[in-house]
């Protein structure tokens, strides 16, 4: 059928009446929703007279725009009707009035979507009259799927041209004194609760152009609304008051007179209220005035809302973003993040792909917000001024500080690979390098374990004996010894960073203090690459290999002991080194024709010394101090406290993967295809892989690879990144946290894959972020600067451990800091001046 009444379609049509078709089909069945009539001219026409002229290759197939060289637009646009059809729409048109002024616009199959919204990437006409012209109108919509922007859109989503099918729809025009959008969440907060309304005289047409500065209102479901303002006014309130009131948070107008009343605004949103009720997500609504009456001529899903942990308590939450802090922002597969879950020491919820810690109970009294508040600034300050902007708005009103001896409020603080000390504070451990060694040695046996008793496993006992390796897993990181032998490295390194900045006036004196520590195994990682590239320079064929992108044979001993890494590697569905080793083929190349013979050896040996001779420095002017003798008695245990610890930090997370990647090749091995990745553990626990399922949740994870994080998301939408509260520094410098001490001027060389590193000595590398798998890459810059990231983040810790200047969390950095400009990086100050 060429042709259905609009009235005649709903959301399941999507492939008979395309996105716009199927929404207005269900608007109309939505009690109290007017939609101007109309009719769909499907996809059946498409398919049959658009889809010839797409195959004939004269047309230059349907990623061809330009319509000079005999593209799909000319062709289709010339090609000649059917009969049948003409006279199917010439019907539908008496039906609706011949002189009746339409609208035509585009109905494509992948437009209005959840995850593409592909609006104003086809072309519509207004005020059509008459069947001629609305033929012709039908055939130029078809033709305005092959525009430029249309066809770069599609190529964007990745989106197959020749999957995509146009119908298009005829619409009486509305008469509109009015018109405008409605979202019914705010598209720039992210706020569920505030709707925004823009609004201008006339048609709408203009507005969605850009081309006239709207009316715009914000209404809040909080309290009835009350504005009293004149014209022009802001009227600013505050959030509260009871569900199902409305409260205009603020409007300003454009001209002399408001295009809406403010009572015709909270009718509106109440009207999209019902509408978002109905799709049963967050709308955009085009609209229409005539008189008092609105009229709804589109309804699409917003596409750009960061989604919300789900939560069925009616309380407010806030949670923090797990992969800032565990520096793997991407999303990650359903499969990652089930797994995680289980094996994380708190609570974690997901939503967009990512993990998110809840701390709402954290917040909820005095002492505790302090006392969270204090913990996050140490380490990230922007994660801080997050959270604190979202707090002061009055999200999460405080309560009062309980009794002493009664329970804290929301547990122990959130982690996210390893606990927090519970409440009673351990005795202090001793400084004692066995301590470490024995911590090493258990946890290597206990992996070990893993790996011979896993092997083999199949069916329900393979998923059994996961659950009890899982709970191994977690007895071996929650064994006191070690996460003290953790906080004490890292309290090593505040106290000194604060006494000699205090005492000698020395800002981050740990971050030398601290060069080649021992036990690292992390910065043991990148030297040890280092020593791949020495066994391959002397051997042309070796050197050859790497050229062509094949690791040789003399990288087995690294693979060995480091294969089970790889970016992002917190998700165990990412491609591990030891299953594309090509990945470091660029890396180890760079190692061969950029370093001499024994640069490992002598790398580690320069960062000792450098620390001992800091060291002696910083006791020598402590011991001139009044009380010297004691002051540099009680550093001068910190620093061997500080160097005892301090490389132990990266050790837990090594474990962590290590068990990550025997659980991969168990679940592989009893899945046998990496369509696995797309379900939850649990679902692949009970043995169904639904094709359908699988499809869904690859179209949903390439939405959510799209989208970037908040560090901070609160239970109704509102997003927090922070910003730093600065003033001293020079002009146009970019504002980060600096967390390895030092300054370095040098070539800007911007990374995204690790695999695409191409670099040279001097280079700085400016990338998004990095977890231990960029280690390799540290050996062969000069300094590091990265968009997130920490104070005790992996790579702050091994930019200390290698006395690599760095500054993190520099919003924007790959994108502000173009590849190849000149940069100077201030590591102690936190900043980075472009040249």
């Amino acid at each position: 059928m060429y042709v259905r009444n609009l009235r005649e379609l709903d959301a399941t049509q999507l492939a008979l009446a395309g996105g716009k078709g199927a929404n207005l089909g269900e608007l109309m069945k939505i009690e109290g929703v007017q939609v101007p009539p109309g009719f769909c001219v499907t996809t059946e026409a498409f398919r049959q007279i658009v889809a010839p002229v797409l195959s004939d290759p004269s047309a230059g197939g349907p990623e061809s725009t330009d319509p000079d060289r005999g593209g799909p637009r000319s062709a289709i646009e010339s090609v000649t009707l059917p009969d049948d059809l003409v006279e199917a729409i010439a019907g539908a048109m008496a039906e609706l009035g011949e002189q009746t002024p339409c609208a035509v616009r585009s109905s494509a199959t992948a437009e209005d979507l959840p995850t593409a919204s592909f609006a104003g990437q086809q072309d519509s006409f207004l005020n059509v009259v008459g069947t001629p012209a609305i033929l012709d109108a039908v055939r130029r919509c078809w033709a305005s799927l092959f525009t430029d922007r249309a066809v770069a859109y599609r190529e964007r989503n990745n989106i197959d041209h020749r999957a995509v099918e146009m119908a298009v729809i005829v619409q009486q025009m509305v008469d509109a004194e009015a018109a405008g959008v409605l979202f019914t969440a705010d598209p720039v907060s992210g706020n569920r609760r505030v709707s925004t309304v823009d609004a201008t005289h006339g048609l709408g047409e203009a507005l969605v152009s850009g081309l006239v500065t709207p009316d715009t209102f914000h209404v809040r479901d909080a309290v009835q609304t009350r504005s009293g303002g004149q014209v022009g006014d802001a009227v600013q309130t505050r959030s509260g008051g009871q569900p199902g009131d409305h409260e205009i948070v603020s409007r300003t107008v454009a001209g002399e007179h408001p295009a809406l009343t403010d009572e015709q605004v909270v009718r509106l949103v109440r009207l999209g209220r019902r509408i978002e009720a109905h799709f049963g997500r967050p709308q955009d609504i085009e609209w229409c005035r005539t008189g008092d009456n609105f009229a709804m001529v589109q309804s699409r899903p917003i596409t750009t809302l960061f989604p919300i942990p789900k939560a069925t308590d009616g309380q407010n939450h806030v949670y923090l973003s797990v992969g800032h802090q565990q520096m793997m922002t991407d999303a990650m597969k359903p499969l990652g993040v089930s797994v995680w879950q289980m094996i994380a020491m708190a609570p974690m919820h997901e939503a967009g792909g990512r993990l998110w810690v809840d701390v709402a109970g954290r917040v909820s009294t005095p002492s505790t917000r302090a006392a969270l508040l204090t913990l996050i600034g140490q380490g990230d300050p922007l994660f801080r001024d997050a959270l604190e902007s979202v707090l002061d708005e009055g999200f999460l009103p405080l309560q009062p500080d309980p009794e002493p001896g009664a329970s804290t409020p929301g547990g122990p603080a959130p982690s996210t690979s390893k606990p927090s000390p519970g409440p009673a504070k351990p005795e202090p451990i001793a400084t004692d390098p066995a301590i470490v060694a024995g911590l090493i040695e258990r946890s290597q046996a206990s992996i070990a374990a893993l790996a011979r008793d896993i092997a083999g496993k199949t069916g329900p006992e393979l998923f059994e004996f996961m659950v009890e390796a899982v709970r191994e897993q977690k007895r071996v990181l929650t064994d006191s010894q070690s996460i003290q032998a953790v906080m004490a490295g890292m309290e090593a390194s505040w106290w000194l960073n604060e006494h000699l900045e205090q005492w000698l006036g020395e800002k981050n004196a740990a971050d030398t203090l601290t060069l080649s520590a021992p036990g690292n195994i992390t910065s043991e990682m990148g030297l040890a690459l280092l020593d791949v590239a020495d066994a391959i320079r002397p051997h042309p064929e070796m050197v050859k290999q790497l050229e062509d992108g094949i690791l040789p044979e003399a990288a087995e001993p690294f693979l060995e002991r480091f294969g089970m890494r790889c970016a992002g590697e917190i998700d165990i569905t990412r491609p591990r080194w030891r299953e594309r080793p090509e990945t470091l083929a660029p890396i180890l190349l760079d190692n061969v024709r950029n370093f001499q013979p024994g640069a490992a050896k002598r790398r580690f040996e320069e960062g000792r010394q450098q620390a001992l001779d800091k060291e002696a420095d910083v006791l020598t002017r402590l011991r001139a101090l009044p009380d010297g003798a004691s002051k540099a008695a009680e550093t001068k245990r910190m620093i061997d406290r500080v160097r005892t610890f301090i490389g132990y930090r990266e050790y837990p997370k090594y474990d962590i993967i290590c068990r990550l990647f025997l659980y991969k090749q168990a679940l592989l091995r009893e899945a046998g295809s990496e369509d696995v990745f797309f379900l939850t553990y649990e679902e692949l626990r009970a043995g169904r892989i639904d094709p359908e399922l699988v499809r869904r949740r690859k179209d949903e994870f390439r939405t959510h690879a799209a989208m970037t994080p908040p560090r901070v998301l609160t239970s109704d939408g509102e997003m927090a990144n922070g910003a730093y509260r600065r003033d001293d520094l020079p002009d146009g410098a970019l504002a980060g946290l600096g967390v390895s001490a030092g300054t370095v001027e040098g070539r800007a060389r911007v990374v995204l894959d690790m695999a695409d590193a191409d670099l040279e000595p001097g280079d700085i590398l400016v990338t998004a972020y990095t977890d231990p798998s960029w280690t390799p890459v540290f050996v062969a810059v000069a300094g590091l600067v990265t968009e997130v990231g920490g104070l005790m983040t992996h790579g702050a810790v091994i930019a200390r451990e290698y006395g690599l200047p760095a500054v993190v969390g520099v919003v924007g950095a790959t994108r502000l800091i173009e590849d190849g400009q000149r940069i100077r990086l201030h590591g102690t100050e936190g900043y980075v001046e472009i040249l």
